[in-house]
């Protein structure tokens, strides 16, 4: 029998043979994964069956450079990168409303260091203005990055000049927002960035 992406779309858990045929390899190197760690997962209470969350599935495929068209997965992920929690919170369940998109969040620099590399987002909504970092030294910390060559940059603050807008861009920021902006006007721009089609 053929599995068809369909079929694992709604899927919440998986078990070591259906992890084996999304990822397109043998059941026994799923097993071999779990039990060394790099696979994460539980086994069921009173057995030994292995289970696989889906959000861990997606992110061994990610890191093992597994095509995610076989599990159903077509969002875009975008990292949001705020020191303000309310800000965060505000994009973040925007975002995750328009149903398009995986969504990760950090509040510092080094947090965004690390959700990064972990979630290799296709755009990243970043603060100019973070606690521990300038949104330079991020951009071009990504654009550094041999794994992300990509990944688009949206940079919103609300104390910016001119000169540091365009010392932005020339860091590696594909766009920029001042707050306070408009939620549509984001999405609308994340839109762009990721050449998708405008929701009517």
């Amino acid at each position: 029998m053929v599995v068809q992406q369909s079929d694992w779309s709604d899927k919440k858990v998986f078990t070591t043979g259906e992890a084996a045929k999304v990822c397109k390899v043998s059941q026994q190197t799923i097993i071999r994964c779990f039990d060394s760690g790099r696979l994460n997962g539980f086994r069921v209470p009173g057995s030994r069956f292995r289970r696989i969350p889906r959000d861990e599935l997606i992110r061994f495929m990610r890191e093992n450079e597994i095509p995610l068209e076989s599990i159903g997965s077509t969002r875009k992920r975008i990292l949001v990168v705020d020191d303000e929690p309310e800000i965060l919170s505000l994009i973040t369940d925007m975002l995750e409303g328009d149903g398009r998109f995986e969504v990760c969040q950090a509040s510092t620099g080094y947090d965004a260091g690390i959700e990064t590399e972990r979630f290799k987002p296709h755009l990243i909504v970043l603060d100019y203005m973070l606690p521990d970092i300038n949104g330079n030294i991020v951009c071009q910390r990504v654009r550094a990055s041999k794994t992300m060559p990509n990944t688009r940059i949206l940079c919103v603050s609300g104390v910016v000049e001119a000169q540091e807008v365009e010392m932005l861009r020339s860091s590696g920021a594909d766009d920029f927002l001042k707050k306070p902006f408009d939620l549509r006007e984001m999405v609308s721009r994340i839109e762009t960035l990721l050449e998708l089609e405008k929701k009517a």
